[in-house]
This record gives C-alpha cells, structure tokens and sequence, in this order.
C-alpha cells in the first residue's frame, strides 16, 4: 500500500512540473483581423497554415502599432528569457516567451525558445505544436528567394527576423549595408566558419510596416 502511495505521489510531481506551465496563457489579441484570429487558430494547434501570409498579416493588424509600443518591454523580456535559461528555469522560461509572444507571435526567437523547453520537460504535445509553428515561420522566409542577391533576397517583415535567419545558419554578422540599387534589401556580409558569404535580405515590407504605423 505504501509502496503505491509513493508511485502516485511521483506520477501527480511530475505530471505537475510538466504541465504547470498551463497557467501562463499567450494572450490572444481581441482584434477581428486575420492576424487575431491566426494566433487563435495556431494556438488551437491549427497549425498547417500559410505562414508567409501570417508574418504580413502581423504588419497590417493593430496588435503591430501596440508590439513596436511596447518594444522596450519585449526587448527586456528577452534579457531575462537569457537569464533564466542560464539557470535553467523553465518554468520561468516558459511564462516568458509567452509574455513575448502576446506581444508579437511571430518573434521566431521566442517560438523557438519556447519550443526548446516544452522538448526538454518531456511536453511533446507543446513541443510538437511549436516546432511547427517556429519552422512554419522560418521556412515562409528562407523558402521564397536564396538569399544570393537583392532580386531573389529573403523578404522579411522586421529586421529581427534578418538575425534569426542569420543565426540559425552560424553566421557572425561583419557588416551591414544597404542596397536600393535592384530593389529595397539589407546587404549583409557575414562569416560562416571562417568563410566570407553575402546575404541578401529584402525589406520592402519593412517600410511597409513603418507607414503603416503613420495612419491614424
């Protein structure tokens, strides 16, 4: 009898440091427009979506003028999403990128951070779920154009998504130009191990996003 008592103590722990987390929600904008209710649809695991549409969508919806408001506070969220995972307190890693992404769901840093952590708690179901949406977002990027120049650049929608790409492919960032010569693109020249590349990174949309937080 006491020997169940303890099994049961164990399963009810452990099932509690998985799952929770399930008390920190992502807020979900109240808006009516296609980026509103994307993020509610994604965060209902509906996740085979057009991801490309989904980041441009983010520049047209209101919650775009209320994240670049509130920038400092998901810059700061950032630092302390590095902390805490420096302590590996995942807990805490887990309310924190949820925070940052009620702010902008598409912040590949904090999806992927997110998803890292469900992985290493043993969540599959969240971890599956955000695994999806981290390289729905990052392919709807890297998969339209090569990057080899500015007429086949990446388009992207914020600079911080220049960095994440440039990340994930172990690039070190030398120096940053830009090209308006073929197009409206970031020229970014970078090291690869030890190897001189140049990427291209077209931000039309960029400035697309900028007077669109002019309008009234």
């Amino acid at each position: 009898m006491l020997k169940n008592s303890i099994l049961i103590f164990l399963i009810i722990t452990n099932s509690i440091f998985v799952f929770g987390q399930t008390k920190t929600e992502i807020n979900v904008p109240k808006f009516c427009d296609e980026y509103s209710k994307t993020v509610k649809n994604l965060e209902l695991g509906k996740t085979d979506i057009d991801y490309k549409k989904f980041r441009e969508s983010f520049i047209q919806s209101k919650q775009f003028k209320i994240a670049t408001e509130q920038k400092t506070e998901l810059n700061n969220l950032k630092k302390k999403m590095y902390e805490k995972m420096s302590k590996s307190e995942f807990d805490s890693i887990i309310q924190i990128t949820k925070k940052m992404l009620s702010i902008d769901y598409t912040n590949l840093t904090a999806q992927k951070i997110l998803r890292q952590t469900y992985k290493i708690i043993g969540d599959t179901i969240n971890a599956k779920k955000y695994k999806a949406i981290q390289f729905g977002l990052f392919k709807s990027i890297v998969k339209n154009g090569d990057g080899k120049s500015c007429e086949t650049g990446w388009s992207v929608i914020q600079i911080s998504e220049e960095y994440f790409v440039l990340e994930m492919l172990d690039a070190k960032v030398i120096k940053q130009s830009l090209d308006n010569e073929n197009g409206i693109c970031d020229r970014m020249e970078v090291e690869i191990n030890g190897e001189k590349k140049i990427y291209y990174f077209e931000i039309s949309k960029v400035f697309k996003g900028r007077e669109k937080l002019k309008e009234k």
